[in-house]
């Protein structure tokens, strides 16, 4: 999160025709990477509409054309087949609201480049799934994304964050980081790299097999946290994607395995005591049965016995990016404590740990 100054807000705010005389602009929501705001706009029927205003950060997106081409083209795509199915675009879908000058983005005097999405009004986003049922909405509407995109050309979207899911590339990253020991911490997380090492195999199992072309390149969102997801304040069903930034080509097993990782347990990320670390078995399964069922059938045989894999995989992945950082001196991920790196590698390592003793489970439940 960033310092927005008065005046690249005005000018922000000066690029889009908003339909109404704008009443204020306040930060918005509970992302860590751009800058959110929620402008009120006065229509001259007296109505109040609301939009989201976005200042992309560039530490995390070095192409704010790429990031955009990617976002505009799949959310048209996506508004074309919401209504020829007869949905709502306007609900199921973020629209990119184009600039007076019919842009998708305005870059501003000092190269901030910014965005706006029409507010999708009467919907709740969950930082975490309170019911089994609101971790299966989130799983049907992830699942449907991949239904959605299914003849989506893939290798056209441009990978926004360069081998963000190569979990062979995190891997190496984390032994260099070993190598260099830049901050003197190896010795005392022995055990942490040895739990690492020991999966080095582990980390080729997917990607072997999209070289090998049994997996297919998807379009894949790569953040498929419940957070991620607008539930509808009425039905309490997921209806629509957000956060679309690392929307790119990438493994539906990854997409699946993320939101595993995510929701299946019931710890902090940074929790010290590992014995309330704990992987949710009925979770996996809840999430699994709506993943799929969103997902209507496009998911192959093949893919769905790689869903295990994906779960295993990301968690794996996310524990290694944190010791790393851990390593490397914490510059990556916000830290606010001593050791927190360390705490959330560890919590990673613990849920891993607790699926390899259900992995047969775990692949019967796919099967099933």
């Amino acid at each position: 999160m960033g310092f927005v100054s008065e005046e690249r807000m005005k000018e922000a705010l000066n690029a889009w025709d908003f339909g109404g005389e704008i009443a204020g602009a306040l930060r918005f929501g509970q992302g860590h990477i751009n800058d959110t705001f929620c402008v009120y706009v006065q229509e001259e029927s007296g109505d109040c509409k609301r939009y989201i205003l976005q200042r992309m950060s560039t530490a995390a997106f070095k192409h704010p054309e790429q990031l955009m081409e990617n976002i505009v083209g799949v959310t048209d795509y996506l508004r074309k087949k919401i209504a020829e199915t007869g949905g709502d675009p306007d609900r199921e879908t973020m629209t990119v609201k184009r600039t007076k000058s019919g842009e998708t983005f305005f870059t501003d005097s000092e190269g901030g480049a910014w965005r706006v999405y029409p507010f999708i009004e009467n919907t709740v986003c969950l930082q975490s799934a309170e019911t089994p049922e609101l971790f299966e909405a989130s799983a049907k509407a992830f699942g449907r994304f991949q239904y959605m995109l299914k003849e989506y050309p893939a290798d056209t979207l441009y990978e926004t964050i360069e081998k963000f899911h190569d979990t062979e590339n995190r891997y190496q990253n984390l032994m260099k980081a070993i190598e260099a020991d830049a901050c003197g911490r190896v010795k005392e997380v022995q055990a942490e790299i040895e739990f690492a090492k020991a999966r080095k195999e582990d980390c080729s199992v997917c990607l072997q097999a999209l070289r090998e072309g049994k997996l297919p390149l998807r379009v894949t969102h790569n953040d498929t946290k419940l957070n991620n997801i607008l539930i509808d304040k009425a039905t309490g069903e997921g209806i629509c994607v957000i956060d679309l930034d690392t929307v790119m080509p990438g493994l539906a097993c990854n997409d699946f395995g993320d939101s595993i990782r995510f929701g299946a347990n019931h710890s902090a990320e940074d929790e010290k005591d590992l014995s309330k670390v704990n992987f949710d078995l009925h979770l996996f399964e809840v999430y699994t049965r709506g993943f799929l069922a969103g997902a209507g059938g496009v998911i192959s045989e093949q893919e769905k016995e790689y869903l295990p894999w994906g779960a295993k995989l990301m968690t794996l992945e996310c524990g290694m990016r944190f010791l790393t950082d851990y390593l490397e001196g914490d510059h990556y991920f916000a830290v606010h404590r001593e050791g927190q790196n360390l705490d959330r590698c560890r919590t990673q390592f613990k849920l891993v740990s607790d699926m390899e003793k259900c992995w047969e489970q775990m692949m019967e439940i796919v099967r099933k």
